[in-house]
């Protein structure tokens, strides 16, 4: 047998050491050094390979990443994915560099979310051919939903049958098992009764009862996860959303929620994937409290990004309130990304605005106002359970533009102004920008298809006929059109600046509570930016005394184009303007 040291540095050696970690306590009898063997196998990869380089930045200030389903975009005569494609080949300007399509796999509820085959495509949605067409132009993001799968799949179906695959996939608990501790975001019963050959067993529902929580306790199990990463990666996926992930393992009398079984599982993950593809990615998905959340870093050793998920909450909140002070006082606690990891920046997605993530950062009563502002919109409100019996917010579900389309005193005139300054702000902060395309074409509140599915995250997942899309694309009157151009113009500056590479400095400025500023420097330090914004209704002075302009260079102003020669000079700030000053020196003009 080959003699392992930790010294060796062989892939061998690091995945014998995961699943030493993950199964070391579990009641299954496990032969790591064959399980381990199967593992690399199954990613097709030589037990001495050596290790890839570490801490490296496999992005820049030019990435960029839309966020959406396969099906948003709908022409008739074509495949839902064939149109996306069309659509940011033809208007995307070349500004996009990755696309995340949402779960694309057959499934039976949850809008994709309860996969019923992992290794199909939806065929309504088109074909592999399709999924590699787009991974052949753009950095293709895809769900690995890892957590769980459809109550109605062959693997759950066979389960209730006691056959393979799918025999002990599943996990169970009995019914007097203590779960008084565990978190989850749904109100519904944690376990669902079935029948089974071997009697009445009870399964894990974190999400919803056909949404049954897979046994990584089953090595099986693991290894079927493994070959859907190998299978994705040869059809050019390169970015893995690990959906969920913070659920994965299971201890009755435990909040079964981050346990170090999952973060190793995670390690694992990262391992196979960084030795089979070099640049390829991981992004953990966990929609939990701030400091919970950044644990998903590791020691640059789990995810390489992960959700910013205080950011959508706490900067819409900011723009509702005219008040900046919880977004700068979170922005002030955030470490810094080591080389090799970065943030992953949204606004928006599919789901809507995560309250979990304000929680200790909001205070109830903030939270309180903020849902109430959100309703007065039209937003519907999603709900999780406590341990006590109660009921709190969980989920604001609402398109951004309607969130935005006014302040705590109403709904007003400013709305596509205010929906802009999110994105510059969202743009220009330390990280990777995703942006959902609902966002990026400013769709509104979709009522009629809340009442369709009877689901309220449904009011942020349209669907555009494309012909419509494009004429209210081509109308200059069109909010939607404004949205558009204003966006592209953005990302159009963004990719151009070394100051706003992912990994480059972030400083937090103290300009009071009405205007929100920051100051980034590229890593060379030859290029800085001070990105500022008004987020209240009125007009603002800014003195750029006040930010300590080099009086010996000359300035400008990116968006806008404005030059400044004078460290004295005092100018004036629209409600909701956004202005990136950077030396004239150390930038590019796209």
């Amino acid at each position: 047998m080959l003699q392992r040291t930790p010294e060796t540095g062989l892939l061998l050696d690091k995945v014998l050491h995961h699943v030493e970690a993950i199964y070391h306590d579990t009641p299954t009898v496990v032969d790591y050094d064959t399980l381990a063997k199967e593992l690399l196998d199954i990613m097709r990869l030589d037990e001495l390979a050596p290790a890839p380089p570490q801490y490296v930045n496999h992005w820049s200030q030019r990435d960029a990443i839309v966020i959406t389903y396969g099906d948003t975009l709908l022409r008739e005569g074509e495949v839902p994915l064939a149109t996306l494609k069309s659509f940011l080949d033809d208007y995307s300007d070349g500004l996009v560099t990755g696309v995340h399509i949402l779960p694309f796999y057959p499934w039976s509820s949850d809008d994709g979310f309860a996969v019923l085959d992992y290794s199909s495509v939806n065929e309504f949605l088109g074909s592999w051919e399709d999924i590699s067409a787009i991974a052949g132009e753009y950095d293709l993001m895809a769900d690995l939903v890892i957590n769980h799968c459809s109550g109605r799949s062959l693997w759950f179906e066979n389960f209730l049958q006691d056959k393979s695959p799918g025999k002990g996939y599943f996990y169970t608990a009995l019914p007097d098992a203590d779960i008084s501790a565990v978190v989850r975001p749904r109100t519904s019963e944690l376990l669902r009764e079935v029948e089974t050959p071997e009697g009445t067993r009870y399964v894990w529902c974190t999400f919803s009862h056909d949404q049954v929580d897979l046994d990584f306790r089953n090595p099986e199990v693991l290894k079927q996860m493994v070959s859907i990463v190998r299978l994705y990666l040869d059809n050019g996926v390169r970015i893995f959303r690990l959906d969920a992930v913070a659920f994965l393992w299971k201890i009755p009398g435990t909040t079964c929620l981050n346990l170090e079984e999952t973060h190793e599982v995670v390690r694992l993950f990262r391992t196979l994937v960084e030795y089979a593809v070099p640049g390829a990615l991981l992004i953990t998905e966990t929609n939990i409290p701030n400091r919970e959340n950044l644990s998903y870093f590791g020691n640059a050793n789990e995810a390489h990004c992960v959700y910013n998920f205080s950011l959508p909450p706490l900067l819409v909140n900011t723009l509702v309130t005219g008040n900046c002070r919880h977004l700068k006082t979170w922005m002030m606690s955030m470490p810094p990304a080591q080389n090799g990891t970065a943030y992953f920046n949204f606004v928006a997605s599919h789901d809507g605005i995560g309250l979990r993530p304000a929680e200790g950062l909001l205070s109830d009563e903030e939270l309180e106002e903020l849902v109430t502002t959100m309703r007065r919109f039209g937003g519907h409100v999603s709900f999780r359970a406590l341990e006590d019996g109660q009921s709190k917010p969980y989920e604001i579900n609402i398109s951004l533009f309607d969130a935005l389309q006014g302040t705590t005193a109403g709904p007003d005139s400013r709305a596509v102004d205010r929906f802009i300054c999110a994105h510059a702000i969202m743009l220009a902060l330390e990280g990777i920008p995703g942006i959902y395309i609902h966002s990026l074409l400013g769709t509104r509140n979709d009522y009629q298809r809340v009442e369709h599915s009877g689901q309220y995250r449904s009011i942020n997942r349209h669907q555009w006929e494309y012909d419509v899309l494009i004429e209210e694309l081509e109308r200059e009157d069109s909010s939607h059109a404004q949205v558009f151009a204003r966006i592209k113009a953005l990302l159009a500056v963004r990719r151009q600046q070394a100051a706003f590479h992912p990994n480059a400095t972030q400083f937090t400025l103290h300009l009071g509570d009405a205007l929100f500023g920051f100051w980034r420097q590229s890593m060379d330090r030859r290029q800085g930016i001070f990105c500022i914004s008004n987020i209240s209704r009125e007009p603002l002075p800014l003195s750029l005394s006040d930010i300590n302009l080099i009086g010996t260079q000359e300035w400008v102003d990116l968006i806008g184009g404005e030059h400044y020669h004078s460290r004295e000079e005092v100018i004036e700030l629209a409600p909701y303007q956004t202005v990136w000053i950077t030396n004239a020196a150390g930038h590019d003009l796209p």
